[in-house]
């Protein structure tokens, strides 16, 4: 398996892939539609599609992980949020989700970025060095399920909004 920047072609896998790995997901409402895959599209078409990276073997996108810049405290900043994460549903289990976001965070941080945040499981997402920051928030959500990955020397102050693509 390599991990690779999306090109032009494997957009449509990307969405399939997304769609299906978030179809039925326990996060949604029951019956509800998965959108991630529209946020995905938004993301790439407003130019706010920061790093793209999809997971191939030789039957094809098995993976999928996008990052998109956040601000703070209504201000652009060099943090950055992790979502969404896809790996295709038969191959959920065998650590292809953990590539992406291992090789994805070196990429940022390559890149100068000063931090990660992201909307999830703490439990699972502290392996890679995800935790609660509690003066970085996102206004409604749990503090404890929304975490940080720091790459700089400090975590910033204030409320954290995703780009117009995730509402």
């Amino acid at each position: 398996m390599i991990i690779r920047k999306e090109n032009t072609a494997d957009i449509t896998a990307i969405e399939r892939l997304t769609y299906q790995a978030f179809e039925n997901h326990p996060h949604h409402e029951v019956g509800a539609k998965p959108t991630e895959h529209l946020i995905i599209n938004s993301l790439r078409e407003n130019g706010a599609l920061t790093l793209s990276l999809v997971a191939e073997d030789v039957s094809g996108i098995v993976g999928h992980i996008a990052f998109s810049p956040v601000n703070i405290n209504g201000e652009a900043s060099n943090w950055y949020g992790l979502a969404p994460v896809s790996v295709s549903v038969e191959r959920q289990g065998e650590g292809i989700g953990s590539k992406l976001i291992r090789e994805g965070m070196e990429q940022l941080k390559a890149l100068g970025a000063d931090g990660l945040v992201l909307l999830g499981e703490p439990q699972y997402y502290g392996r890679f060095g995800f935790k609660s920051a509690p003066d970085l928030t996102l206004p409604g959500v749990p503090a404890e399920y929304f975490i940080v990955h720091l790459f700089g020397s400090n975590v910033p102050s204030g409320d954290v909004s995703y780009h117009p693509s995730f509402s």
